[in-house]
């Protein structure tokens, strides 16, 4: 990273600021009587006011250098002439210089304190009333608890860009919220590690063993545990795991897990021979979701008599001949209040989803087509020629600023107006949004769930998809012959190859498979790169931004974020004309394709024909159309959605010339290059390999070591994900 300097000085001009984020372009007159530019997140900064800021300095295509922030110390103005540049630049409304001029000839250097602690002495001043005196106060104290908010974190070196956030979500009383309960920032919405609010809490005075303390890891290793998809922990493992984070006796936290049971905040249960602890909300979605299928399952929806004859109308209609495998769940679709369809690549899931839709048609039933991701409801579509749109968008998803959670417009109280819903990529669904979708369905509407089960399991808490099938009670149907022209395909051969754990064949005459032996990382990503930037588009004519490389892992000389690095200096290097930004360690450009990297419900996006939604996801990938010359805000084009993200938010953002075979689910492309070197044990599985190959739809390109990718495709260990719903549905039967 580059050196951090470090400056000291008096604001001299304000050039601009946004206050929603506090981002900040100024002019600081240093000690050493230089005027340099200053750009970050300096929320409510005015002129006269002391700035000790460290950064790094970057060159901005308009402006210059410039020194961006990173750490920042602040201090009110003194003297009575910085005290009156900094009243009179507009920090408190119905102060302008003028005003400002009579309040500080007035008092002088005490005007602060007057402010904030006797703002009854302003009416001492001709021209200003008790109201306006009680205004000015007021306005002046909610610009001090921001910044006090902005002193309190900065001692433990959390960034500015926090505050705002903190405000945004609790208000003026962010600061009091945040001293009485330093864990609030471990929550998702700020991201703070544990190890650091805990330092807070201690430092604050609260003791070791206080229930707060107790209490709030439990929640804490809970939550972080959703993030490593699962639902709920078996109280002996969560017991020692908040032990191992607090280094304490079990016995306190026997006591706080005890004391939060009580209060309904965590839920526990015998799940088979389990203890289960859950968040509440977890509990909730599994028993909801588990008591809604059921009813699905038990409303008649036996149409079978006239199914056969429909099926041939429909083969005639189409003009083709079903596989027995086929027409067994197109029928099964005319039978069943639930359906689960699934198979590999080439096996036809496709074919048959198209003879359901016309199925259902026929029935004259209304029909719903989702998929979990953009991408993947747009291919859905494509495939059916009918609109599919992503499931959060089906349901009406709102951010709820109150509760700090995510609500649906659509649920028993208002559902969905169709007689039957079809769900693709079904093992991306994780079980809070699965249970959101149950809700929505109005009694009797048909269920069909389709999806690849070998794929990897949701990013979210859950494995829905595995668990219905396990469980026995939802009729499934495995399509399991490849077809013969599928069979032409060497990524379909060898992606059932891995899936029955056999390497894939890696030779170099097999038409759209190709691998390429190094077993050098650095030699594996220049072969990589240049496969990107002059082979593939030269030889075999699929320009740059139709390939996806892919990686086990981030980390490494293979891993995502070195071969992002990389691929962005080859494939969209600096140019004069192409403004950047730099956020951290990354650099994004105009021209950039970058993926958002988590759940962001506030994001405003619009296509073209008007339509205007809210939502961007984990996984969705676009392209950085522009970048705003004072590097406020990011234009960024998502698949034909147009948003606009302030710089606070490219925390949630990373460049996706890379990406991991995780973020790849549900998403194809016309070709893939992946570099297959040894990684963490974890991802160096079947599963990966076998998510990695079927994500490429024309030409699959794997660099890289061959002994890794056996190794992967001999290793079936799937990483263990506590859920409840598979043993709830099996012991709710009847």
């Amino acid at each position: 990273m580059e050196e951090m300097t470090c400056r000291e000085g008096t604001v001299h001009s304000v050039i601009f600021q946004n206050a929603e984020n506090g981002y900040t372009v100024l002019r600081l007159l240093t000690e050493e009587g230089e005027i340099i530019t200053v750009v970050g997140c300096i929320p409510c900064v005015a002129p006269g006011e002391h700035l000790t800021v460290s950064g790094v300095w970057e060159t901005h295509p308009q402006h210059g250098e410039q020194l961006r922030v990173l750490e920042l110390e602040r201090a009110l103005p003194e003297d009575e002439e910085e005290i009156f540049s900094y009243l009179s630049s507009g920090i408190c409304k119905g102060v302008g210089p003028a005003t400002a001029r009579r309040i500080v000839d007035r008092f002088g250097a005490e005007t602060l304190d007057i402010l904030e602690r006797e703002p009854e002495r302003l009416r001492t001043i001709k021209g200003i009333t008790a109201k306006k005196a009680q205004e000015i106060a007021g306005g002046f104290r909610r610009h001090m608890g921001l910044r006090r908010l902005m002193a309190f974190l900065a001692q433990y070196q959390l960034p500015p860009v926090l505050a705002m956030q903190l405000r945004q979500q609790y208000g003026d009383a962010a600061l009091e919220m945040v001293q009485g309960n330093p864990y609030l920032l471990s929550t998702d919405a700020c991201g703070v590690e544990f190890s650091v609010t805990d330092e807070i809490a201690m430092s604050l005075g609260l003791s070791a063993d206080s229930g707060e303390r107790l209490q709030a890891a439990v929640t804490f290793e809970l939550s972080h545990n959703e993030n490593n998809g699962h639902v709920f922990l078996p109280r002996n493992k969560l017991v020692a795991a908040t032990c191992q984070l607090l280094d304490c006796p079990p016995e306190l936290v026997e006591q706080a897990l005890d004391d939060l049971v009580d209060r309904r905040v965590v839920v526990q249960e015998q799940v088979a021979n389990v203890e289960a602890c859950y968040l509440r909300r977890l509990w909730e979605a599994e028993v909801s979701a588990c008591a809604r299928l059921n009813n699905l399952l038990s409303a008649e929806a036996d149409e079978s008599r006239q199914a056969e004859k429909t099926v041939e109308e429909i083969q005639r209609e189409q003009g083709i001949t079903y596989a027995p495998q086929q027409r067994q769940a197109v029928q099964a679709a005319a039978r069943e209040g639930v359906l689960i369809l699934t198979g590999g690549p080439g096996t036809g899931k496709t074919t048959t989803v198209r003879g359901i839709v016309a199925l259902f048609q026929k029935m004259g039933l209304d029909i719903v087509l989702a998929a979990p991701t953009g991408r993947a409801a747009k291919r859905m579509s494509e495939l059916t020629g009918m609109e599919a749109q992503t499931v959060h968008r089906l349901l009406g998803m709102n951010w709820n600023e109150s509760a700090h959670q995510v609500t649906f417009t659509k649920s028993e109280k208002e559902p969905l107006e169709a007689d039957a819903v079809i769900v693709d990529e079904m093992s991306m669904v994780d079980l809070p949004l699965f249970s959101a979708l149950l809700r929505a369905l109005r009694p009797g509407t048909r269920l069909v769930l389709v999806g690849d089960a070998d794929q990897l399991p949701s990013v979210g808490a859950g494995n829905v998809f595995s668990d219905l099938i396990r469980s026995g009670r939802v009729r499934t149907v495995f399509l399991r012959e490849v077809f013969r022209q599928a069979e032409q395909s060497a990524i379909i051969r060898n992606a059932h190859t891995v899936n029955m754990g056999q390497p894939p064949q890696l030779t170099n005459d097999q038409g759209d498979f190709f691998f390429l032996c190094r077993r050098d990382a650095e030699r594996t990503v220049s072969t990589v790169v240049e496969l990107c930037r002059t082979r593939l588009p030269e030889k075999m004519g699929i320009p740059a931004d139709q390939i996806q490389v892919l990686s086990p892992t981030r980390k490494g000389a293979s891993g995502t974020v070195n071969l992002n690095r990389c691929l962005q200096e080859t494939l969209n290097p600096p140019r004069p004309d192409k403004r950047e930004i730099q956020w951290g360690e990354r650099l994004f450009r105009e021209g950039d394709r970058i993926m958002q990297t988590r759940n962001d419900y506030d994001v405003v996006w619009e296509k073209a024909d008007g339509t205007v939604g809210t939502g961007m996801f984990n996984g969705d990938v676009g392209k950085i159309v522009q970048i705003d010359p004072s590097g406020e805000w990011l234009a960024v084009d998502f698949d034909g959605r147009a948003a606009l993200y302030g710089v606070e938010m490219l925390n949630e953002v990373d460049l996706a010339y890379a990406m991991t075979v995780h973020k790849a689910q549900g998403s194809e492309y016309r070709a893939v290059v992946m570099a297959a070197m040894p990684a963490a044990q974890s991802l160096m599985v079947r599963g990966v390999l076998y998510t990695a190959l079927t994500r490429a739809r024309e030409l699959l390109i794997i660099v890289g070591d061959d002994a890794a990718i056996r190794a992967m495709a001999a290793n079936d260990r799937q990483q263990k994900r506590y859920s409840g719903l598979r043993w709830r549905l099996v012991h709710s039967e009847g």
